[in-house]
């Protein structure tokens, strides 16, 4: 690893986190979609589904927090694919600068704006209603949950950024992603499914996910969700990222 692999990664993120501030719609786009699915789930729907929750919205808010993350990971494909049909990944090649800190710039800068997406959500979450006993170390453990997930899922993403012959192809990918914490526990308890729907439901990563964190805001004990929630996350993040370092090489070569 280049020895200046930080001091470049902190420069090139810099560099694309001035990019996001000068074009904040970005977040707004990521938050507003989740924020609608709440606002329609808790207000339309939230009345006819038997959660078992006193309040719909502390059984709903962590789905809604996954789509959240499923929908702002798109953007970095998206930046990576414009980078690279700008020619700017070869101007980087010709100077003296560590290659793996382009693509951890693009996946940090991702880091922070879904985690701001995901603020703003629970915001919206707590005027509706949302509330938790989680202590200090509760909330802790759902961001590092959050986090694990939001750069298994980008580095994901950089894979379409890196490869995808169109600007849509490189965004379309996470539509499945997106979709997902629907077929989960999610929005209704995967009891209720029929049973081929609840056995994909619940041997998939959402379910896990969801579950670890909802129990932690809630104080109840998390069991062996929580470690299967991390199991997928790091199992995804290590396979995704070895993918993507492979694609970034073929594709720089």
């Amino acid at each position: 690893m280049n020895k200046h692999f930080v001091g470049d990664t902190a420069v090139l993120l810099g560099r694309s986190l001035r990019h996001i501030a000068r074009s904040p719609d970005t977040i707004i786009t990521t938050a507003i979609m989740p924020i609608a699915f709440m606002l329609l789930f808790v207000y339309v729907f939230g009345g006819a589904i038997e959660a078992g929750s006193d309040s719909y919205v502390n059984y709903l808010l962590p789905g809604i927090l996954i789509i959240t993350i499923a929908s702002g990971i798109s953007y970095t494909a998206f930046r990576l694919f414009l980078d690279l049909k700008g020619g700017i990944f070869e101007r980087f090649q010709s100077m003296p600068i560590a290659r793996s800190a382009v693509l951890w710039a693009h996946v940090l800068t991702s880091l922070v704006a879904n985690l701001i997406s995901i603020v703003v959500v629970i915001g919206v979450a707590l005027v509706m209603g949302f509330r938790t006993g989680a202590g200090v170390s509760g909330w802790l453990a759902v961001a590092g949950i959050l986090v694990l997930f939001t750069l298994a899922l980008t580095w994901i993403a950089v894979i379409p950024g890196l490869s995808a012959k169109t600007l849509d192809g490189a965004s379309a990918f996470s539509y499945p992603l997106i979709f997902l914490p629907f077929v989960s526990s999610a929005f209704v308890p995967t009891q209720s499914m029929p049973g081929p729907v609840r056995a994909f439901a619940e041997h998939q990563p959402v379910t896990s996910i969801v579950n670890a964190i909802r129990d932690l805001f809630t104080q109840q004990p998390v069991g062996a969700d929580i470690w299967i929630a991390l199991a997928w996350c790091a199992g995804i993040l290590v396979l995704a990222y070895l993918f993507a370092n492979v694609t970034y090489r073929r594709r720089i070569s």
